[in-house]
């Protein structure tokens, strides 16, 4: 039978020492394989967003405005149809909220997607719908960058999510801030 090693302060530090090096380099290689496959789900992610907010075109072009990241559609004559802005705001009731807004040329939300949101299931997370097409909060085709979006309970003309007003407050705060960005897009 083996003899056990005595329980002294170095032997439990070698002990310890050892089994931090064995987990770190277990977590670096887990790393190396999850990386790549991560990082192509999000690419995958925002050129779905990208595809869903703006109006119909034929080329896409990067821009940074301001630090924010653009894409801008092209039709087949090479003039802009519309911009998708990716904005976002440590606003929300759960924290981080990233946006991808899209704009057509006269600056008129046609679309939105939520890239990340960390709100709460059943009220603040229903900002993935609340606000598009036909229902209660529908911003779609309002222009933003004439006007800034408010909720109606700060003087607004938007209707926020029920029990969420904090959300839509930075759900609209977001729109708002991607609207300046495209006012500033050399067109």
């Amino acid at each position: 039978m083996a003899k056990k090693a005595q329980s002294t302060l170095p032997n439990m530090l070698i002990a310890l020492t050892a089994i931090a090096l064995v987990a770190a380099a277990a977590l670096a290689a887990l790393n190396g394989v999850t990386k790549e496959p991560i990082a192509q789900a999000q690419q995958a992610k925002v050129e779905q967003a990208i595809s869903a907010v703006l109006p119909a075109f034929e080329k896409l072009e990067d821009q940074t405005v301001d630090g924010y990241l653009c894409h801008l559609g092209y039709d087949a004559e090479g003039h802009v149809v519309g911009a998708a802005v990716e904005a976002g705001n440590d606003k929300g009731f759960g924290g981080h909220l990233q946006l991808m807004v899209g704009f057509d040329k006269e600056g008129q939300v046609s679309g939105y997607q939520i890239l990340e949101t960390h709100e709460t299931p059943g009220l603040g997370a229903k900002a993935s719908t609340w606000f598009q097409q036909g229902n209660k909060g529908d911003i779609i085709g309002q222009n933003p960058v004439a006007e800034a979006l408010g909720v109606k309970k700060d003087g607004g003309a938007v209707d926020a999510i029920s029990g969420s007003t904090i959300t839509s407050r930075a759900f609209l705060g977001v729109v708002n801030d991607a609207a300046q960005v495209f006012s500033h897009i050399n067109q």
